[in-house]
């Protein structure tokens, strides 16, 4: 069973930081783009971070770059997404998702990507 599974979320002041785990199963990532998405009560769904397969590419949203980054341990078949400095506004449930290469190039959007895991909730709060 091809499996994408998120960990490391949970409640975390203001300035906190926190590192979420994406862990494959069933396949192995080696190939694939991953990319990291969100999403807050009432709001559409944001895409955050992408990393290629090969790991020589990053693309990072407006509103996290500098704060947030994405790497892969293709040995541990993880990707990983450290998350510094974090605000209120970060708060949502955090997805992860494997896509072919060129799914970097929508991770805005989402789209191309054909696996995705459930979710790791992130709350940001004092």
């Amino acid at each position: 069973q091809l499996q994408l599974v998120e960990s490391g979320g949970g409640l975390v002041q203001p300035g906190g930081s926190l590192r979420l785990s994406c862990a494959a199963s069933g396949f192995t990532l080696d190939y694939y783009a991953i990319g990291w998405f969100r999403q807050a009560p009432g709001k559409e769904r944001e895409g955050v971070s992408c990393i290629s397969a090969s790991g020589g590419t990053t693309n990072y949203a407006d509103s996290v770059k500098g704060r947030f980054t994405i790497s892969r341990d293709n040995a541990k078949n993880t990707v990983y997404l450290q998350m510094n400095s974090l605000k209120p506004e970060d708060t949502a449930v955090y997805y992860c998702a494997a896509g072919p290469s060129v799914a970097c190039l929508f991770y805005r959007t989402g789209a191309r990507y054909d696996y995705w895991g459930q979710g790791t909730q992130v709350t940001v709060s004092s």
